[in-house]
């Protein structure tokens, strides 16, 4: 993993569980891309100074990190816990920790965009992501959602992730080595369009979770239904709002879901200095809309909204998909002057 301010490197090889003394470490086969005890060579660790200034370095003995205050070998930070303050030779602080899966994919090398921690913290959540649960991903960009998901679902799990363009699908494959330190078991990444090779990838009715992240996911809709089991879960993140609008009602007019669920998160930060107890500077604000709905069981239709459409929601000028039970267009309200 580069530091947050250099160009992207070659991944280094994952750490050598022969090469240190590896009791109390996480158990390899959980697959958590974690390690606890003394850092070892080949793992990456992060270098924060007193400015909050981040550097992401791959240890390797003999070597030396060096930044505008002096140098710091990797000898003396192999064999030592993460959590602890070292100073370079002109006399900069560091602390050093392994870096969270929430610092990594912000600074991993990317093709596409990524989806952000706060939102890949949704998914997780309200797409109810299990241990062994069966995910589709479509839109695997750089890996960092990929990366969540597989921590979810665990080795016995299985996600399989789609993606069309070649150069993205191999940014990902890095980046999901890298972190877990190898192939992961539950992985899956196919390069190809979604509708045209989920049928052939995962049996009608197999998959309890579908994730989309990608330019036009409504044009997945009818593939999704056919992949999802019923009450399984459709989760799709989309930047504006007019995929936002174009999703939620094509979703609504399938008929082969419940009504769908849109919303977006925005966090910010508080400064908390004695009595001096305020919002931050800095917020977290829109990075993208989020929509989740259910699968209904083959034949069977979700009840119909009660409550009437807004005045001109579904008017003259509205051009996208109609739900059910709405005559070809609905009035306007009457304007008064």
């Amino acid at each position: 993993m580069p530091s947050d301010d250099s160009a992207p490197v070659t991944p280094a090889p994952s750490p050598d569980p022969a090469s240190a003394d590896t009791a109390g470490d996480v158990a390899p086969e959980t697959w958590a891309g974690v390690h606890r005890g003394p850092l070892r060579p080949g793992e990456w660790v992060r270098l924060t100074d007193t400015k909050g200034r981040r550097h992401n370095i791959c240890l390797e003995a003999g070597r030396k990190f060096f930044t505008n205050r002096g140098s710091i070998d990797h000898d003396a930070l192999i064999g030592r816990p993460e959590g602890i303050s070292v100073t370079s030779s002109a006399g900069g602080e560091y602390l050093v920790f392994r870096p969270l899966l929430s610092e990594f994919v912000v600074s991993m090398p990317r093709g596409a965009a990524v989806v952000y921690p706060k939102d890949a913290a949704q998914i997780v959540a309200m797409a109810d992501i299990f241990p062994g649960a069966r995910v589709v991903e479509a839109g695997v960009g750089s890996g960092a959602l990929t990366c969540s998901l597989l921590r979810a679902v665990g080795p016995h799990g299985l996600v399989s992730s789609y993606e069309r363009r070649e150069e993205f699908a191999e940014v990902a494959r890095k980046n999901v080595t890298q972190f877990f330190g190898g192939v992961h078991p539950a992985w899956k990444l196919t390069v190809g369009d979604l509708v045209e090779a989920l049928p052939t990838g995962d049996r009608p009715g197999s998959v309890d979770r579908v994730i989309l992240d990608m330019l036009a996911p409504w044009e997945c809709v009818d593939a999704v239904a056919e992949a999802l089991t019923p009450g399984g879960i459709v989760c799709v993140y989309v930047a504006t709002t007019t995929q936002l609008g174009r999703t939620v009602e094509t979703l609504r007019a399938h008929g082969g879901f419940t009504e769908p669920q849109p919303w977006e998160t925005l966090v910010r930060d508080w400064h908390v200095e004695g009595l001096a107890i305020r919002p931050g500077h800095k917020m977290i604000g829109h990075t993208g809309f989020l929509v989740t709905a259910r699968r209904m069981a083959p034949g069977e239709k979700a009840p119909a909204k009660k409550r009437r459409p807004a005045p001109g929601a579904y008017g003259s000028d509205y051009q996208g998909p109609r739900p059910s039970g709405l005559p070809p267009t609905t009035a306007e309200e009457p304007y008064d002057a």
